[in-house]
Order: structure tokens, then sequence, then C-alpha cells
């Protein structure tokens, strides 16, 4: 961890509060984007005096809130400041939160990781120590960029944070002959994946899955918020019936004859003699779409995996035997994580764990 002269505070102490302040950020889940998830915890003598985190995007950012919770606001110069982001430096929907914590004059702060955004890159943490205010960085710094890992691959990367995600069988098949559907995960599983689609910002398919699965994409099993839907039918081959297209939900649909806004549905057109994937990750980008899942079938989830197009695959593996059937995904990674849900293994993979 980061040393500091004189610190008032011990090492245990410092990232216990840390903890907390990523503790506090995790609960702007699914409603922050395209704002990264931001928690603060303020300490008076060695007690939390006030707590606050980013709970929707437009509204307050944690510091103020934080700031807010504080009863007696004389203390806050005697106050320690744990914030998970380097508080920002530019005017936004809200103004600066550096200006704040310079306003109020506190004794410290510090914090998980820089800000990437090129708006504030270290103009933060240079505006509170213009100010002189010690600030201390990196504190569990990998936990906060794991917090904030889409936030990171959009402005490191370019492109929005992949999460490849498929059930298979215990011999390894996605589906039936000739592309059928079959429920291989149990009833948890789909609680959980639609806890996940409440959490990121958009969910992909290809079509021959819209064809043969004719899936919603929407969250009806959690609450939150349901994912844009993106869907890949390069001659517009699925139905306007279909429940992809559904009204109430934003849809893009990238394909190679029309380009049109119907309702809540954006189609976009490749241009010819271009790469389709290379074309829609970038075109998602622009849109500031900072998270995708893919639930696509082999065909879709080989490509992204072959051109090295994910950061993250979630895998739910069941007992259940299919025999014939359409071949699963390879991921030539070694399991990041793993645990049991029911009767089923749910694997976590990391392009670069």
């Amino acid at each position: 961890m980061p040393q500091s002269n004189n610190n008032s505070l011990s090492e245990t102490a410092i990232l216990s509060f840390m903890n907390r302040a990523l503790q506090l950020a995790q609960l702007g889940a699914g409603a922050v984007s395209p704002n990264p998830m931001v928690g603060c915890v303020i300490v008076h003598q060695g007690t939390i005096v006030g707590e606050g985190w980013h709970q929707r995007y437009g509204d307050w950012h944690a510091e103020v809130n934080a700031v807010n919770d504080v009863a007696d606001k004389s203390i806050l110069s005697e106050s320690e400041v744990f914030v998970t982001l380097e508080p920002c430096s530019h005017f936004g929907k809200t103004p600066p939160c550096a200006d704040l914590l310079v306003k109020h004059r506190v004794k410290k702060v510090y914090i998980c990781n820089d800000d990437p955004n090129p708006l504030v890159a270290g103009k933060g943490i240079q505006k509170l120590r213009n100010a002189g205010i010690e600030v201390v960085s990196g504190i569990l710094a990998e936990k906060g960029r794991e917090l904030n890992k889409r936030f990171f691959t959009f402005f490191e990367k370019k492109r929005p944070y992949i999460i490849l995600k498929w059930a298979q069988s215990s011999d390894r098949k996605i589906a039936l002959p000739q592309y059928q559907a079959i429920q291989i995960s149990n009833a948890l599983s789909r609680r959980w994946t639609h806890k996940l689609r409440s959490e990121e910002d958009a969910i992909m398919v290809g079509t021959r899955t819209a064809q043969f699965d004719n899936p919603s994409l929407d969250n009806r099993f959690w609450t939150g918020k349901s994912p844009i839907r993106i869907l890949i039918d390069k001659d517009l081959r699925i139905a306007d019936n279909a429940k992809i297209y559904s009204e109430g939900q934003k849809t893009i649909c990238y394909n190679l004859q029309k380009e049109a806004i119907e309702g809540d549905i954006l189609f976009c057109k490749i241009p010819p003699q271009t790469d389709l994937l290379s074309f829609l990750i970038d075109d998602l980008y622009q849109k500031k779409v900072q998270s995708l899942i893919v639930e696509g079938g082999a065909y879709l989830l080989n490509s992204l995996i072959k051109t090295s197009l994910w950061d993250e695959a979630l895998v739910w593996e069941s007992s259940m035997v299919l025999g014939d059937g359409i071949a699963a995904p390879i991921l030539e990674k070694p399991v990041f994580a793993q645990q049991q849900v029911g009767d089923n293994i749910l694997k976590n993979y990391r392009a670069n764990p």
C-alpha cells in the first residue's frame, strides 16, 4: 500500500475504510453508467461520520452525498476522506467534487484509482494538492479496477467491456441439433442472469439465436432496468413480431439493408466491405455503451473469442447430457473463479486474468 508521512490512521484502519467505500460504490451497479461506480467515506478521529455513493446517473456524486451526510460540517477540516476514484475536476451533470473538498478544507484524501477519463486524469488530484490537501492514491487499487472494469476498459481500450455468456451440458453442448433450443441451466441461473442484465448496458445475439430461441432479452426476474438489445441480422430475416422487437426497450439492429429509426428500434446499416464485429464494437463505443453481454450462439461467441474481442466469460455448466448437438465454444484460459449454484456450476473466465 502506498505510504504517506504522519499517517493518523493505522494501515488496517485505512484498508477497512476504503473497503467500506468500495462496498458503498457497488450499490450504484446498473444505475450510474456511463459514469463509474464511486463510494465515499468521511472519517473524523477514527470514526465514520459521513457516507455516500453515486446513486444514479445525473444525480449527486459520492463525495457530495458523503459531505451532506456529515451532521457537523465544522469537523470536515479535521476529517479524512476515502473515495474509490479520483474526485472529478470538471463541470458535467454536477459541479466538480474536487472543488467541494477544497471548499471544506478536508485534512487528507485517500483514493483507490486515478480517473482514466481525459477530462479528469490527474487534474482532480492536482487541484487538491494545490490547495494544500494531502492525497494518497493507490489504496486497494486492484479492487477499485475490478469494481469499475467497464469504465476503465471503455477509456483504455476504446470499446465496451465484453462479457460472453452461455450454458452448456456436461458433454459441452449448448443446443440440440439444428439449433433447437433447450433449457440447460436451472431456475436460479435464470434469476442470476436477469440480475446481470440489470447491471450491464447492452445485450447481444445473432440471427440464429433470435430465430430459434426468440428471446426477449429483457429483465423480468430482477429489479432495475433492461439493457439495450443488440441484434446482428445482416439480411433482416427476423420477423417484425419477434420478441426482440417488442416495444418499450431500446433495440439496435445491425444489418446490410437499411438505416432507419422505427419506434424503439434503430436499424444501423453496416458500410460495404467493413468488418462487421469491428464496426459494431466501435459504433457501440461511439454510442457510449460501456458494457455488453453476448448471449449469442456458437458462431458469434467463437468469432469474438477468435478475434480476442472479449474480457470475461460466464459459463453455466449443467449435469445434463445432450449427446448430439451444437458444441460449446472453447476457451483456452484457466478458470478464474467458480461457484456452485444449485445443481449447476458457474465458471468465470478472464481474457487477461
